[in-house]
């Protein structure tokens, strides 16, 4: 698999980075993409999602789905995706189990606070944990931000959500290849002369292990029985068993360790860790350093609630009515603790592809909601 185009691509390097875990890094990278950057309309944002990078990002700027078309579109690479400062270019870079959304947000900001001097965003919209971004930035910056836009997404991960990351990352981490490779690169780390090149020894019965475990979850039963597969845009295929092949290669150009930090991320997902100290009008948030339900910890309701209701920001929740990860139950659950919430279920056999720009007729269906959203 071919790795990601880096056509349009721009970078920006935060001269010093302070993560959550303790670690300051110099010279931190934010990869990103700019569209229609003359516009004086406003500035939207739009971070990636789990397994995308900035140029297959949705970005609803081009017919017939531009209901964007008119702002300045900025879409960023979250920390840890390749694109961006990740494991896999930045020695040093927190592990997986340590990197946290809100220091994906603190570079987003840096990125256009200090580099691009956006003042506000009119939207942040994403996809999937780029939901989980715009949620978190709502809550951290909600002087800065005028809308949010989580499609099949939620502002905290869910305990079923977390238990489904556990098995591709087991059969991940557990993968003979990846063992013998996680081996080389901590000596590499360590300064050890291994005379390998990781890029060439990629655990690649690993990462194929991985995308089974994790494809099954992508849409529904009823996309399998309708056989959809068939129509899966770049992975479209005539059998299961072609499709499965598939989504296996798409995951081979991916280094594990970026995979494994962003999954971790993932299940760590929580609003609550970055409740605002006060109501003030503030940009800025201290956060707390606990964990959430990585390790077994459990997630705090209160907190989760307390995130959820300091929000100012339009919040319009589009989840899947068929995603089996964010599942429409707990955008009904949030929509009900935000000032100024509204959801707009997608009904769609394609679980949470739906939201991924693989079906023109859910990309329709989303395009002219956020059209009319952008607009109130």
């Amino acid at each position: 698999m071919a790795p990601p185009s880096s056509e349009g691509v721009e970078y920006y390097d935060i001269p010093d980075f302070s993560f959550s875990n303790g670690t300051t890094l110099h010279d931190v990278r934010v990869a990103y993409r700019s569209f229609n950057a003359s516009s004086r309309a406003g500035v939207v944002l739009i971070p990636t999602c789990y397994g995308g990078h900035v140029n297959t990002t949705l970005t609803f700027t081009s017919a017939p789905h531009d209901a964007l078309a008119a702002y300045h579109v900025v879409v960023v690479a979250m920390l840890g995706n390749g694109e961006s400062s990740s494991p896999s270019t930045k020695p040093f870079f927190p592990l997986p189990g340590e990197l946290r959304y809100q220091d994906v947000v603190r570079a987003q900001h840096a990125l256009l606070t200090a580099h691009l001097k956006v003042t506000s965003l009119e939207a942040v919209v994403g996809f999937s944990m780029g939901g989980q971004q715009a949620y978190h930035w709502a809550v951290m910056y909600p002087g800065f931000v005028k809308r949010v836009v989580p499609i099949c997404s939620s502002a905290r991960t869910s305990l079923h959500n977390y238990a489904f990351l556990e098995g591709p990352v087991a059969a991940l981490t557990n993968a003979i290849d990846y063992v013998a490779w996680k081996a080389m690169r901590t000596k590499l780390a360590n300064g050890e002369d291994v005379g390998a090149n990781l890029r060439e020894l990629t655990p690649k019965h690993g990462l194929r292990a991985f995308a089974r475990a994790y494809a099954a979850w992508l849409t529904s039963t009823r996309w399998f029985r309708d056989r959809e597969f068939r129509n899966a845009g770049v992975f479209a295929a005539d059998s299961v068993e072609d499709w499965l092949a598939k989504r296996e290669e798409s995951m081979l150009s991916w280094d594990a360790d970026d995979l494994l930090v962003l999954a971790r991320m993932w299940q760590m997902g929580d609003v609550g860790l970055v409740v605002p100290e006060s109501d003030s009008d503030s940009t800025t948030t201290t956060t707390t350093t606990k964990l959430s339900q990585l390790g077994g910890a459990v997630p705090d309701d209160d907190l989760y609630v307390k995130a959820l209701e300091s929000i100012k920001a339009k919040v319009l929740l589009m989840p899947c009515r068929t995603d089996q990860y964010f599942p429409p139950e707990d955008s009904e659950i949030e929509v009900k603790y935000l000032k100024r919430g509204t959801l707009a279920v997608i009904e769609s056999t394609w679980g949470h592809t739906a939201g991924g720009g693989l079906n023109a007729k859910d990309v329709e269906f989303m395009n002219g909601k956020i059209s009319a959203f952008i607009k109130e």
